[in-house]
C-alpha cells in the first residue's frame, strides 16, 4: 500500500543560473533553469495541497495512473522467431511491474490496432488476478501483417481517455518501419495524442527507422532507445514501467512571462536529453507562454532559456523573464503555481563581467552542439560525404571528451577511430555495425550535467 505521509509530497523548486551582465548594446540573455521535484515520485506518495505542491488527491482512491502497452505484432516480428517470444516476455515483465490499482491495457499493433487485454474498449485495474489474466492473454500474440503505428497510438489514446486519472502513459515497441500508413497519417496521430498522454518508444533489432521512433517519443514527451538484442527487452520494459509508476504529477508546464520589449528566442530542455520546446509554446495570457514538460516523479531537469531584451544604457537593469512552473487548474480554472525563478539583465561597462559565460550555459550550449553534430555527421556518412562526416564526428568526439560525456564518447568510438580526442582528430571506421550506428543516433541527444 502507498504511504500517504507528508514525506511523500512532491515539492518543486526552480533555480536559475546565468550571467546577468550585458555589455552596452547587448540584447541576448541566456539562463539555465533547473527544475527539481522531490519527495514524491518513486515513493508512491499521494499529492497534498500546499506551497509547491499540486492540489490534493484523496488518499484511498488508489494510484492516479493509467498505462497502455503497445506491442508490434507485424510479420517481421517472426524473424528471428525468438523476437516475438521476447516481446511477450517483456510485456509480461512490464505488467508484473504495475502497482495495484493502476488502470492498464495491452494493444497488439499491425496495420491496424487490436485490443489484447482486457478488450471491449476498457482498461483493467491492476491486481494479482488481472495481471495474471493479462499475461495469459499475451500467449495469443502472434506475428503477421503490416505496421501502422498511428492506429496503435489512436487506440491507446481512446483507451487512456476512459480513465479518470492525471497520469496517462504509453509504452510502444516496434521492430520495423511504419510502412502501412503515410508519414502524414502518423504525424496527424501524434498531433492528436500530444498533451493527452506521454509515451516511451523502443526500437528492437535494427530494421526500424530511428527518426520515426525518436519522433514519436519527442512528440509525446517520452524517451526513445534501441534494444538491439531482443533478449534485453524484458529488462528494458521493466525499467520503463518502473519509471512510469514513479510519476506523480502530470501536465506540468514551464511558463515564461516577459516584459514589454522582451521576447523568448528559444526554450530547450538540455538535461537529461536535448529537446527543443520552442515551437510548442501555448499562449497563457498577456506576454506569457507555456511550454510542456510532461509528467514528473523524483527527478531534476535543466532547461536553456534565451531571451532577447531591448537595448539599455550602462547601469540599467531589468527583469528579462519570470519563470514559473504551473499545473492547469480544475476545469480550466486558475493554474496552480508550483515554483518560480527570475531571469535578469544588467548592463555594465565592466568587460570582464559582461564577457564571462556562466559555466552552466557554456556546458549545455556544448551539449546541444554535440547532439547536432552527431546527427549531421551520421547523415553525411549515410550520403557518402565522408569528409563532412569526419569533420562533424571529430567535433563530436572533442565536445564529448571536454564535457565528460563518457557514454557518448564510447558510442562514437564504435563509429570512428579516435586519433586525438582533445583536438577532435578522427578517422571513419571502414566497417560499422548497424546496431552501433543506430545506437549512437538514437542516444545522440542524451546529455550529462555540469561537472562539479
Amino acid at each position: 500500500m502507498a504511504n500517504f505521509s507528508k514525506s511523500n509530497v512532491p515539492r518543486f523548486s526552480v533555480d536559475v543560473y546565468q550571467n546577468e551582465y550585458l555589455p552596452e548594446g547587448g540584447r541576448e540573455v541566456n539562463a539555465i533553469v533547473t527544475v527539481t521535484s522531490t519527495g514524491g515520485g518513486t515513493s508512491g506518495g499521494t499529492l497534498l495541497a500546499g506551497a509547491g505542491a499540486p492540489p490534493a488527491r484523496i488518499p484511498g482512491q488508489g494510484p492516479d495512473a493509467a498505462v497502455v502497452v503497445m506491442v508490434d505484432c507485424s510479420g517481421s516480428m517472426e524473424y528471428p522467431p525468438a523476437k516475438m517470444r521476447n516481446a511477450r516476455e517483456a510485456t509480461a515483465a512490464a505488467v508484473d511491474t504495475l502497482r495495484d490499482g493502476v488502470a492498464f491495457a495491452v494493444v497488439g499493433g499491425t496495420h491496424f490496432a487490436k485490443e489484447v487485454y482486457p478488450g471491449n474498449g476498457r482498461l483493467a485495474t491492476a491486481s494479482e488476478l488481472t495481471r495474471a489474466q493479462a499475461k495469459e492473454a499475451l500467449y495469443g500474440l502472434s506475428a503477421g501483417g503490416g505496421t501502422a503505428i498511428g492506429t496503435w497510438l489512436r487506440l491507446a489514446d481512446r483507451l487512456l481517455g476512459t480513465a479518470e486519472v492525471s497520469i496517462r502513459h504509453g509504452i510502444l515497441l516496434t521492430d520495423g518501419r511504419n510502412e502501412h500508413e503515410s508519414p502524414k497519417d502518423l504525424q496527424a496521430a501524434l498531433e492528436a495524442c500530444a498533451g493527452r498522454f506521454t509515451c516511451d518508444a523502443r526500437g528492437v533489432g535494427t530494421d526500424w527507422e530511428v527518426k520515426e521512433v525518436t519522433g514519436i517519443a519527442s512528440a509525446l514527451l517520452g524517451t526513445a532507445d534501441i534494444v538491439a538484442d531482443p533478449g534485453g527487452l524484458a529488462a528494458d520494459f521493466t525499467r520503463m514501467m518502473e519509471n512510469a509508476m514513479g510519476k506523480e504529477v502530470a501536465d506540468v508546464a514551464l511558463r515564461l512571462w516577459t516584459p514589454v520589449g522582451a521576447e523568448i528566442k528559444f526554450v530547450k530542455q538540455v538535461a537529461p536529453a536535448v529537446e527543443d520546446l520552442t515551437g510548442r509554446r501555448a499562449g497563457a495570457g498577456p506576454r506569457a507562454g507555456d511550454y510542456p514538460t510532461g509528467s514528473w516523479g523524483d527527478e531534476s531537469r535543466d532547461y536553456h532559456v534565451c531571451v532577447q531584451v531591448p537595448e539599455a544604457g550602462i547601469g540599467r537593469e531589468m527583469l528579462a523573464a519570470r519563470v514559473s512552473l504551473v499545473l492547469p487548474g480544475p476545469s480550466g480554472g486558475t493554474p496552480h503555481t508550483l515554483s518560480q525563478g527570475l531571469v535578469r539583465a544588467m548592463w555594465t561597462d565592466d568587460m570582464a563581467a559582461s564577457t564571462s559565460i556562466d559555466p552552466q550555459v557554456a556546458h549545455y550550449t556544448g551539449q546541444a552542439e554535440l547532439a547536432q553534430v552527431i546527427q549531421q555527421g551520421l547523415d553525411a556518412r549515410k550520403s557518402g560525404n565522408f569528409d563532412g562526416a569526419t569533420a562533424k564526428l571529430g567535433r563530436a568526439v572533442q565536445l564529448a571528451t571536454a564535457s565528460g560525456n563518457a557514454d557518448t564518447a564510447k558510442l562514437l568510438s564504435k563509429v570512428v577511430d579516435v586519433v586525438d580526442a582533445a583536438t577532435g582528430t578522427v578517422r571513419l571506421k571502414a566497417k560499422v555495425a548497424e546496431a552501433d550506428e543506430m545506437t549512437l543516433e538514437t542516444r545522440s541527444t542524451k546529455t550529462v550535467r555540469v561537472k562539479k
